[in-house]
């Protein structure tokens, strides 16, 4: 029943990484420092949806964490 758990939350994570929106022209720009330098951590103010997927994405980051460990806990015993 946890593994399933812990499958269903990291394919959640999957499609909340994916609904995401960029943060900047691409990846390539932001390690080849195209238009306006490195921008990897930029802080860039999230609105609306894109703060709830953003906040729903950490949570489920935790979640799945927190699942792996107490799943580690109990095949331990």
């Amino acid at each position: 029943m946890l593994d399933i758990l812990i499958m269903l939350v990291a394919v959640l994570i999957i499609i909340l990484v994916l609904l995401q929106s960029g943060k900047s022209a691409g990846v390539s720009s932001a390690f080849m420092g195209g238009n306006g330098g490195l921008n990897l951590f930029s802080n860039l103010k999230e609105r609306g949806p894109e703060k709830v997927i953003s906040h729903l994405t950490l949570v489920m980051g935790i979640v799945f964490f927190v699942l792996v460990i107490v799943k580690l806990i109990v095949t331990q015993q």
